[in-house]
């Protein structure tokens, strides 16, 4: 019993520790997932912005850029206009 005891909970090698390794590795496995999506993501997205018009319409969309003889103009709805609380 005694032994028993001691491989589950004090020693090195315990079954408390095992847990949390497979937890971390759990974890990890996890992140390593989601970050190969992410590439994949990204290299779809940098073959398409290969093409010069898919470039200038990425830097009008996510930029606001623009040519020297044009004015862009945003345009804001009420319910896309974050509310500044104010503290009375």
């Amino acid at each position: 019993m005694l032994f028993v005891i001691w491989m589950l909970f004090l020693d090195t090698n315990s079954w408390l520790i095992h847990k949390e390794l497979d937890q971390e590795i759990q974890e990890l496995e996890d992140n390593k997932k989601y970050y190969i999506k992410e590439i994949i993501k990204d290299q779809k997205d940098i073959k398409v912005l290969k093409d010069s018009s898919e470039l200038e319409k990425f830097a009008r969309e996510e930029y606001f850029m623009k040519r020297d003889n044009e004015e862009i103009y945003i345009i804001e709805y009420e319910d896309s206009v974050p509310k500044n609380k104010k503290n009375d």
